[in-house]
């Protein structure tokens, strides 16, 4: 039964909600003849302190769970991209479970979650030196992690956010000097091969929990050693750009250790905090990926620091085995279970694929593809099979080994091997449209223009807004009666400036009796700045539109995305926003920008998020005597309520009638502090839920 079947009393206080006689209510008008009588009624019933409408709410707080912050880079080259993330060292949801280890022993792996928010913020480049944007992260964060890349060159630093700014200015100049070394060291290979007429090969580099390093001709099979590993490991991975090896220490806090081919010299670069047996390097952005379990991490090898994660699903053993890229960019994974291939879908998972059949000679721990594509996998016996795969039909051929027909034996184990050859040639990296950004770097790439993306709340993340839609009078603050998930994708071109913006929206809750709509101002931009609107649903024929998309009868641009939430219910949508001409992101705003409810099909009952104008259309309603809880029209009541909140983050309703702060356990701590206590109290940490309040998925 919906909400609006119960609002005949209890409009204030909702310690009077429970036993109250059910009665349907068509329009908000509605509740108007017994409000005053209840109010009475209400001053009557014991103070409780805890409930809602009772807090002490600080002046000035406008219960907002986020903080803009103005980023500055300082960087004189042109030619830099930057990826900015917010950044969290937290660990969440820390689990230890026992496997059976690469050396088919028993032991136990550590694995956590990173938050959801380490993801892409935005890409951009400096243009006159610098690269300024303002975007809203949640109020928890205090730190944003900063990636450069020029050339092949990247470099990373955790900077402060604080009082609203954060700067980056670069200066490091040691990737330089390490691509000036790796360039002398492969001319020399190159006139050694010119000279010896040597055929140019693989190198497999082998590692095991030993802490032995070697490296094994694929032609041959002949075995070089190379310098000790400080600790055994199950993991191997090479940056061939800058000729380094990584491995992460199989115990002692499982330190990143990083293998420097031209020098054969060991370093560690930090602790990753968690072991396992899967990793690979991806040239295109200058990570490791890492796996253990069903998840997937991603490292960044300058500082050991673990940026995102990734669920998988469907993998039938989650043991052991490892990752491999191959060339088109396909990520591949083996297990004991076989070998899967990883694809990763819209809810941001990976979808594992077996690929091999449960007839494997052996259960793989290591894999890696050679310059012909083909897939090596290595067993964990003391003297270790190497076997090749063909990844389409998952067919398997012996190549060296005990049980194999070469004769030929390492004595040893191979824990994890990786692949690295010498190419002759540079691979091309082209700029195919010619706006000056090269292929690699140019999220559309053949789009002259567009280049870059800035993303609120992340490149994965959703944000909610969520509505009480009894506005100007109190609601029972369980924030469900409509509430919008979205995600703002700001494509920008090589200037930085917006061309267009996509909305993805998806409406999670409808609570109310009454058919809303949910539109979007855009505070600095008129309504003829907007070239087109397209993917909006407007069934109820009271919203009209210019030819544009644009909602008329505005002073600036407003977009109506949908008029009917009922018919929205779960319905992941997107809406495309293109600009006649270039934004500066300034102009554009920050998201979700004045985001707005139009209540029951009466297009001036606005409501809007705490001291945000209404647009053109909307009306105050100061008429209603007695009853209006906002007579100052600012969306908030005298003790500061809102009647909308806008949250970054998945935000889970509570059910009819449970008012947010019996769901979430620290909101008032939250709210009488003005937001400075448990600024993250909307999330799925311990003890933070009531998880029998929250409502279930419609």
């Amino acid at each position: 039964m919906k909400k609006h079947q119960f609002v005949c009393k209890a409009l204030f206080l909702f310690v009077v909600l429970i036993g109250l006689n059910a009665c349907v209510k068509d329009t908000i008008e509605d509740v108007v003849d017994d409000t005053v009588q209840e109010e009475e009624d209400d001053q009557e019933d014991d103070f409780d302190e805890s409930a809602i409408v009772n807090l002490v709410i600080p002046e000035g707080f406008e219960f907002a769970t986020s903080t803009n912050t103005t980023i500055t880079i300082n960087d004189a080259s042109p030619d830099a991209i930057y990826t900015v993330y917010a950044y969290n060292n937290a660990q969440f949801n820390p689990t230890e479970r026992n496997v059976t280890n690469d050396e088919g022993e028993p032991d136990t792996e550590f694995s956590f979650d990173t938050d959801e928010l380490n993801q892409v913020l935005f890409t951009g480049r400096p243009v006159g030196g610098q690269l300024v944007y303002t975007i809203p992260t949640p109020s928890y964060y205090t730190q944003l992690y900063v990636r450069r890349k020029e050339g092949n060159v990247f470099s990373s630093e955790i900077i402060d956010m604080a009082g609203g700014t954060a700067t980056y200015t670069h200066s490091d100049m040691s990737g330089k000097a390490r691509q000036a070394e790796v360039a002398r060291f492969k001319s020399q290979r190159r006139l050694s091969y010119a000279r010896n007429s040597a055929i140019k090969i693989d190198s497999l580099f082998c590692v095991n929990g030993s802490g032995q390093l070697f490296t094994v001709n694929p032609l041959n099979g002949n075995l070089t050693n190379l310098a000790a590993m400080p600790l055994g490991s199950y993991t191997a991975a090479i940056d061939h750009d800058n000729m380094f090896l990584y491995s992460i220490g199989k115990n002692s806090g499982n330190p990143l250790m990083r293998y420097d081919m031209i020098n054969d010299s060991w370093s560690t670069v930090g602790n990753v905090g968690m072991g396992g047996p899967r990793l690979d390097f991806r040239e295109e952005d200058g990570l490791l990926y890492f796996s253990t379990g069903a998840k997937v991490y991603t490292i960044d090898p300058t500082n050991a620091t673990v940026l995102s994660t990734w669920d998988i699903n469907n993998l039938d053993v989650t043991a052991g085995g490892d990752l491999a890229f191959a060339e088109d960019g396909t990520l591949f994974l083996s297990s004991f279970g076989g070998l899967y291939r990883l694809d990763l879908d819209n809810n941001n998972v990976y979808q594992a694929t077996r690929i091999s059949a449960d007839n494997l000679p052996f259960t793989p721990t290591s894999m890696t593809f050679d310059s012909n594509g083909e897939l090596w996998l290595a067993s964990n016996g003391s003297s270790s099979d190497l076997i090749i795969m063909d990844t389409v039909t998952g067919g398997w051929e012996y190549i060296y080994g005990p049980n194999s027909d070469s004769g030929i034996n390492f004595n040893r184990t191979i824990n994890d091997l990786t692949t690295f050859t010498y190419n002759d040639v540079e691979a091309e990296d082209p700029d195919t449209d010619g706006d000056g950004i090269k292929d690699s770097e140019d999220e559309y790439p053949e789009d002259a223009e567009k280049a870059f993306e800035q993303f609120t709340p992340s490149k994965y993340g959703w944000g909610t807004v969520a509505f009480e839609d009894l506005w100007p009078f109190m609601g029972d603050y369980d924030f469900n009666d409509t509430a919008i998930n979205y995600r703002f994708v700001a494509i920008l071109n090589a200037q930085n400036e917006a061309v267009q913006l996509e909305i993805h929206f998806e409406v999670t809750s409808d609570g109310a009796g009454l058919t809303n709509a949910f539109g979007i101002e855009f505070e600095s931009i008129a309504p003829n700045q907007v070239e087109s609107v397209t993917g909006t649903v407007l069934t109820e024929g009271y919203i009209n539109v210019a030819a544009n998309g644009v909602e008329e009868g505005q002073d600036r641009a407003v977009v109506i995305l949908f008029d009917n939430n009922e018919t929205m219910l779960n319905v992941p949508s997107r809406v495309d926003v293109r600009f006649t001409t270039p934004l500066s992101v300034a102009q554009l705003g920050i998201a979700p920008f004045n985001s707005f409810l139009i209540v029951n099909r009466d297009r001036g009952r606005e409501i809007h998020l705490p001291n945000r104008l209404r647009t053109t259309l909307g009306e105050n309603n100061l008429d209603i005597e007695g009853i209006n809880q906002d007579p100052d029209g600012n969306y908030q009541t005298d003790s500061r309520l809102p009647w909308a909140i806008n949250i970054v983050h998945d935000f889970k309703v509570p059910k009819e009638r449970v008012p947010v702060n019996q769901a979430y356990n620290f909101f008032n701590t939250w709210a009488t502090s003005g937001g400075t206590q448990y600024n993250d109290w909307y999330k799925d940490n311990a003890g933070y839920r009531n998880a029998g309040n929250l409502k279930a998925s419609q």
